[in-house]
């Protein structure tokens, strides 16, 4: 995964406006997007487009319901390593990305555990399939601690901009 700046954009509250909008809708074709903040189309689309030359706007997807598609297993995992190497380290992040399975995957600190992964399945016959056949072949890996989520509380992908400070 490449890396990614870590320079902090200030932005104005118009801006802020533009990521709220889209991060509620990212639908929005830039006409809709333009009233919604209260802009006139051609700055609203400049805005747009520097917003995702700064890197502040990633992509822009669509959400699917897991459920309705089979997909009814959650699973979040800990994942601990036998050597601690950037080789190591770089070798099962390439594999795991290589996993459709995976939603998410997180180097972390804290747990008697390496990586943290969101995982999702249609049953607990495909996890048992995915863990042993994918995960626990992967080189390095040395435990592996799995929870299931029977509900999903909060479930959003969007950040809070009230903590940024506005321009303007």
């Amino acid at each position: 995964m490449p890396t990614r700046s870590r320079e902090v954009h200030k932005l104005d509250r118009t801006d802020r406006r533009i990521l709220e909008a889209l991060q509620s809708d990212g639908a929005l074709n830039n006409q809709q997007l333009a009233e919604a903040v209260g802009l006139s189309p051609s700055p609203c689309l400049r805005r747009v487009r520097a917003l995702e030359e700064a890197g502040i706007i990633l992509d822009r997807v669509t959400v699917l319901d897991h459920k309705k598609l089979g997909l009814s297993l959650t699973a979040i995992i800990l994942i601990g390593m036998d050597r601690h190497t950037p080789e190591r380290f770089e070798a099962f992040e390439q594999q795991v990305a290589d996993y459709p399975e995976v939603q998410e995957c997180y180097l972390i600190t804290g747990q008697d555990a390496d990586y943290m992964l969101k995982v999702v399945v249609p049953d607990m016959d495909h996890y048992h399939e995915f863990l042993l056949n994918q995960i626990t072949r992967i080189p390095g890996v040395s435990g592996v601690h799995s929870s299931f989520v029977l509900r999903r509380v909060i479930d959003s992908t969007a950040l809070p901009l009230k903590y940024l400070e506005a321009e303007g």
